[in-house]
């Protein structure tokens, strides 16, 4: 056994000099097991196993390579990465744990688009040898991201990815129907790639959905805006706004976040946030943080109370996961508070008005109901609105300078007569009537 040890060392000591990466070791009758050919998909950026299992026995020797670069060797108890490919270094090891139980699987961290290929997997042992390829395919989808933007006086959607490969394109739907985008960019010319869609949306109330998809990955992602409506109301009122989420997605046991945001002027400013429908997180914004609540509810609502008008705005609500993106938006308009007393003026002063021309004729016909009930004569008010005349009384007439006057016990209006009257001069021939004074 000894003897046998000292030869593997032998030629493992003659061969590597020579530059030789084929390093076999004669296995006294060994035979070959299998050759098979198993297709793994890694994710760019990401760790990948490369399997291969084998029939345990004595003096373990394990060869991965790709193509004629050496990628991890292991023989004599222990690793030897001398003929190692520098694109692999530190970055490969196997399961040492685990290779005396028959698994020889190869870790590859931190994947490249250049590790894809195919990789043969060489097993030795004191009784049988293995070989076994693996095809590798490498493939990007960093999350997407929808965003909604406000430039000047018009609205944008866009949807981009940052990693992706192979080449996809970002789809667009209005209502359900097909549209094109706007404008588009994308960079890198071998991969991954990084794209962006935009979308005009401006005057629109519609609802619109962009959708990206690797097919090596089997990955579909989807983003989804909705305006929920337009809210007009009073200061010092509360409103709650509401998330859409809609029958095409599904939370149920999705990783996903829900924030509240305000949009001014293309600014967003972060208003409530949480994580896993459990988690949640608030702003200190003195504005907000006073008069909004977020509660667990299907719909994620939120409550501002005590509106100012500088509350008015548009308000998003974003639910995110990592195949979907739900972007609901609510307008909210706070009345001045000068629009609200202005309103009410012109009721007031028509209002006020009235009052003034109907109070003296009212308080006239109560004077003249309450004489009328001791049997004393009835008045009127003058056409200019300041005197009460008395109205003539058929039975009896008191003409000036007469000392046939009658007695009334009841008040009356204090009217003027002219001084000439007053003096008992009738020259003008007019028949004044004698108005007792009160």
């Amino acid at each position: 056994m000894k003897a046998q040890a000292l030869l593997y060392f032998f030629f493992a000591v003659a061969l590597y000099p020579c530059g030789s990466h084929d390093l076999f070791f004669p296995v006294p009758f060994s035979h070959l097991v299998s050759n098979n050919e198993q297709l793994i998909l890694g994710r760019y950026d990401e760790d990948v196993i490369l399997p291969c299992p084998f029939t345990s026995g004595a003096d373990i020797v394990i060869h991965w390579r790709n193509q004629n670069n050496y990628v991890h060797s292991y023989f004599g108890g222990k690793d030897h990465l001398e003929a190692q490919y520098f694109r692999y270094e530190n970055r490969t090891s196997l399961f040492h744990g685990e290779i005396h139980n028959g698994n020889a699987s190869l870790t590859i961290r931190r994947l490249s688009l250049l590790d894809e290929g195919i990789y043969s997997c060489y097993v030795g042992t004191k009784n049988e040898r293995t070989d076994q390829r693996v095809v590798l395919k490498v493939g990007a989808f960093h999350t997407p991201l929808m965003k909604y933007e406000q430039r000047n006086t018009e609205s944008f959607l866009e949807c981009s990815i940052l990693s992706i490969y192979p080449h996809a394109h970002i789809t667009w739907k209005m209502d359900n129907a097909d549209v094109s985008e706007s404008n588009s960019e994308e960079n890198s010319t071998l991969g991954p790639f990084y794209i962006k869609s935009t979308l005009n949306i401006t005057g629109s109330n519609s609802s619109f959905e962009c959708a990206i998809g690797n097919s090596l990955l089997n990955q579909t992602w989807r983003g989804e805006w909705t305006l929920a409506g337009s809210h007009w109301m009073n200061q010092s009122e509360s409103i709650s706004l509401w998330c859409t989420v809609s029958r095409n997605f599904s939370l149920q046991n999705e990783d996903f976040h829900v924030t509240w945001s305000r949009v001014e002027n293309g600014i967003y400013s972060v208003l409530d946030w949480h994580l896993n429908y459990s988690q949640d997180t608030t702003t200190n914004d003195p504005q907000f943080s006073r008069k909004k609540e977020l509660r667990n509810h299907s719909g994620f609502p939120i409550t501002l109370k005590h509106l100012r008008a500088s509350d008015s705005g548009e308000y998003l609500c974003n639910v995110s996961s990592t195949e979907y993106t739900l972007l609901t938006v609510h307008r909210l308009h706070v009345a001045q508070s000068q629009g609200r007393v202005s309103r009410h003026k012109y009721f007031i002063v028509p209002s006020v008005a009235l009052f003034l021309v109907v109070l003296p004729v009212w308080y006239c016909k109560v004077r003249r109901d309450s004489s009328d009930s001791e049997g004393t004569r009835r008045s009127t008010y003058s056409a200019n609105g300041d005197q009460c005349i008395p109205d003539p009384t058929p039975e009896k007439e008191v003409h000036c300078g007469s000392d046939d006057v009658m007695e009334y016990n009841s008040e009356m209006c204090r009217v003027s007569v002219d001084e000439s009257v007053n003096n008992g001069n009738n020259s003008n021939g007019n028949d004044v009537r004698h108005i007792i004074s009160s």
